[in-house]
């Protein structure tokens, strides 16, 4: 028999992985609780399958529990939901990058089995998403017991799993936020700096396209160290020195960052030097 899955929070994450359990018939997603019972309906139409629900009083148990919610309302929302009796032998799982499943404490005292799957992508386009999970990296840690049934459901939608430290999960997200946010951040630094110097908007991008894209591809096929070219790599210090202060006379935030950059690059080239990976 298929196991119950109801969904507690179905935002861009929640939605999508509740899509994916539905169309390949992992789990039957039962109820979907949200914040309004319009966002709520909203949800349940993108997944094609459950209940739409806006209060905790009239969530039926299940067997699997799914807390999409955001990552400061992980431990009061499960607090709640164990408060209401809800959790007896189920299986909770969060999705947070974030939070480790230790934030499910309030679940583990009422008998369940605990973990957290965080799916390493955007979900910006939840659609698109669905359209295309298959190999998605997720990073999962918890209790055995939950990990065993959750592991073949995620790879029964495509997903591909890591384990992760628990105790190290704020440096595992700060990693993602690394690999996405702030190479955009760098990115439109880049950007900016070309403007600057003249150069229109449109055909500064096709400067720094080539750049960014071939500098990528040889970080995933050298890695970073062999990657690494420029004037910290080839120790031209006077160069360094003159870029940071014309950085700094056009924009301060922006010096700041070229100087905290060099520091790091500094280290990188150093491995470099030492033939390090």
């Amino acid at each position: 028999m298929t196991p119950t899955l109801n969904i507690v929070g179905a935002g861009h994450v929640g939605r999508t992985l509740g899509r994916l359990f539905a169309a390949q018939g992992v789990f039957e997603v039962q109820d979907v609780l949200t914040r309004s019972i319009d966002s709520a309906g909203a949800a349940v139409a993108f997944i094609g399958a459950g209940r739409a629900l806006a209060q905790v009083a009239d969530l039926r148990p299940a067997q699997v529990w799914m807390l999409a919610v955001g990552d400061d309302q992980i431990t009061p929302a499960c607090a709640a939901l164990a408060a209401a009796g809800l959790f007896d032998n189920a299986i909770v799982f969060h999705c947070s990058g974030a939070k480790a499943s230790g934030e499910l404490q309030a679940a583990s005292r009422a008998g369940a089995l605990v973990a957290s799957v965080h799916p390493v992508r955007s979900f910006a386009d939840p659609a698109g998403v669905a359209a295309a999970f298959a190999g998605t990296w997720c990073g999962v840690e918890g209790d055995a017991g939950a990990l065993a049934q959750l592991a073949p459901a995620f790879e029964a939608i495509g997903a591909q799993l890591v384990t992760i430290d628990a105790a190290a999960k704020t440096v595992y997200h700060a990693a993602s936020v690394f690999a996405s946010n702030y190479l955009v951040t760098v990115l439109d630094a880049a950007l900016r700096a070309y403007s600057a110097a003249g150069v229109p908007m449109e055909v500064a991008r096709e400067l720094a396209r080539p750049l960014a894209s071939e500098s990528l591809a040889n970080v995933f096929r050298l890695g970073p160290a062999a990657a690494l070219s420029g004037p910290v790599a080839r120790g031209d210090v006077a160069t360094v020195a003159r870029q940071q202060a014309a950085v700094s006379g056009w924009d301060a935030p922006t010096g700041r960052l070229y100087e905290a950059l060099v520091e790091a690059t500094t280290a990188l080239a150093e491995r470099k030097r030492r033939g390090e990976p």
